[in-house]
């Protein structure tokens, strides 16, 4: 199971692992207040993408496109997260204020998808 959790909300028990889905750390906040099994930065949205997107709603769509092909040259970056959540419940942890589009929503669905081999309209990545 994958689960999302914004950096400001609460560690808890039901969290399983937690990561860490941001290139950036987030301002303010210790290790030890986050909790978190590991920081991948490397899954995260490339400087680039992510300057692009700014978090704009209206860019969402190719935003995830251009994510996913991101994640797609890169399964040593995701595959962690795929095999973890296979053995128990992840938390990806993200710092965005908006909690329906950013790179921790998006990378739930990719890792979804990857997990049950479908492709919601794009080509699956390599294993």
């Amino acid at each position: 199971m994958i689960r999302l959790k914004r950096v400001y909300d609460q560690p808890a028990s039901v969290d399983g692992q937690r990561f860490l889905v941001e290139r950036l750390w987030p301002r303010g906040l210790s290790k030890d207040r986050l909790q978190l099994t590991a920081w991948l930065k490397d899954v995260a949205p490339s400087t680039a993408l992510r300057q692009w997107f700014g978090h704009d709603p209206d860019k969402w769509h190719e935003f995830r496109t251009r994510y996913f092909r991101e994640l797609d040259r890169h399964p040593d970056a995701w595959r962690p997260l795929l095999e973890a959540a296979q053995r128990g419940t992840v938390t990806l942890v993200f710092s965005s204020r908006d909690t329906s589009h950013n790179n921790a929503v998006a990378l739930k669905d990719y890792l979804e998808t990857q997990a049950t081999g479908t492709t919601r309209g794009r080509r699956r990545s390599p294993s």
